[in-house]
C-alpha cells in the first residue's frame, strides 16, 4: 500500500499514525471538572442576560470576540451573506465528504461536480447563490474547488473504514440550564476511544492560509468533545489544502486548561457586548478587509491605508 502513496499522503500519514500504547489516558472525571470550571467562569455574567436570553458560541464567533469586539457586534446584526470564496470552500468540503464514501476511481472533476449539485438542489445556505449565479461563474466555482480537491486527494492519504472516518461531526453542549449553546463541527474525525484512552483524531480541512487561530478552533473542539464523551481526542489537526501540509498538535491537560480559559472569557465578553453593558474594543488588522463597518471606522479606515500591512 505505501509504494501507492505519494511522498506528501506517507507523511501525513507518518504524522496522524500511532501506536495503541501511545495514546494518553485521563481522568474519567475530567469532563465533570471541565464543565463545572466552565459554567463557574460563566456564571458570574448569567444576570445580564434576559430571562430569554441564550448566547450561541461557535468557533467563528469567539475568534471575533477575541480578535475586534467592534467587528463582532458588526456581524451580529448583520445579515448573513454569502460569498464566492465561501461557498468554493463549502464545495471542497462536500467533495471531500463524498469521497469518504466514494465507490469506485476517485475523478475530482466528477466528485465536485456532485457536490454542487448536492448543495445547489439541497436545503442549504449556498442553494440560492448557485442557482443565481451566471455560467461563467459556476465556472469559476467549479475550477477553483476541482483544484483544492484533487490536492487534496494526492496528498491526503485514502481513508480506510477501519480508521471510523466521520465528516461533518456535529457537538451541541448546553451549559447553565440552556442558557449558553455551544457548537461545533469538525471535517473529519478519525479513530475512536478506548475506555478512558484517547484514540480520535480531529481535522479541519483549510482553503487558505495558516492562522494562529487555527489552533484555538482545533483546541475548541477538543475541549467539547472532552465535555461531550469524557475523553479528549488524541490528535487536533489543519489541513492546507493548497499547501498539502497537516499541522498537528498533541492533546494535553493544559491545551483543555487553555481552552476553557479563552471558552470563558469569551463568553463573558459575548455577554458584556450583546447587553451593552460596555462598549465595543477596536483592534486593527488584516480582518479589518471584510469588517462589514470598515467604512465608518476611522481606526479600521487608519489601518488599511497604511503600507506594509499587504
Amino acid at each position: 500500500m505505501s509504494t501507492e502513496l505519494t511522498p506528501a499522503q506517507l507523511h501525513v500519514l507518518e504524522l496522524i499514525g500511532s501506536r495503541p500504547d501511545d495514546h494518553p489516558d485521563f481522568d474519567p472525571q475530567l469532563r465533570l471538572l471541565l464543565r463545572s470550571r466552565l459554567e463557574a467562569g460563566v456564571r458570574v455574567s448569567l444576570p445580564q442576560l434576559a430571562d430569554d436570553q441564550v448566547i450561541f458560541v461557535n468557533k467563528h464567533a469567539l475568534n471575533m470576540v477575541h480578535g475586534c469586539e467592534a467587528r463582532y457586534v458588526a456581524e451580529q446584526k448583520q445579515k448573513f451573506e454569502p460569498t464566492l470564496p465561501m461557498v468554493i470552500g463549502t464545495v471542497v468540503h462536500k467533495a471531500i465528504e463524498l469521497s469518504v464514501h466514494w465507490q469506485g476511481e476517485v475523478v475530482p472533476a466528477a466528485i465536485v461536480n456532485d457536490a454542487i449539485a448536492v448543495l445547489e438542489y439541497g436545503d442549504s445556505w449556498t442553494t440560492d447563490f448557485i442557482q443565481t449565479r451566471s455560467e461563467r461563474e459556476k465556472a469559476e466555482l467549479r475550477s477553483e474547488a476541482v483544484e483544492r480537491f484533487a490536492s487534496f486527494v494526492e496528498t491526503f492519504p485514502p481513508l480506510k473504514q477501519g480508521w471510523r472516518p466521520v465528516t461533518e461531526s456535529r457537538v451541541t453542549l448546553e451549559l447553565l440550564d440552556g442558557r449558553i449553546i455551544l457548537r461545533g463541527k469538525v471535517d473529519l474525525t478519525l479513530g475512536h476511544p478506548h475506555g478512558n484512552t484517547a484514540g480520535k483524531v480531529l481535522i479541519d480541512f483549510k482553503t487558505g492560509r495558516y492562522f494562529s487561530s487555527h489552533i484555538d478552533d482545533l483546541r475548541f473542539y477538543g475541549l467539547l468533545e472532552a465535555i461531550k464523551t469524557g475523553v479528549p481526542p488524541r490528535m487536533l489537526a489543519s489541513f492546507y489544502l493548497d499547501q498539502g501540509e497537516l499541522h498537528p498538535e498533541s492533546v494535553t491537560i493544559h491545551a483543555l486548561d487553555s481552552a476553557e480559559a479563552r471558552l470563558a472569557d469569551g463568553i463573558r465578553k459575548m455577554i458584556d457586548l450583546q447587553t451593552e453593558e460596555r462598549e465595543a474594543i477596536k483592534v486593527t488588522g488584516p480582518p479589518c478587509r471584510w469588517c462589514p463597518v470598515s467604512a465608518t471606522c476611522s481606526e479600521g479606515g487608519a489601518y488599511l491605508a497604511s503600507d506594509g500591512d499587504y
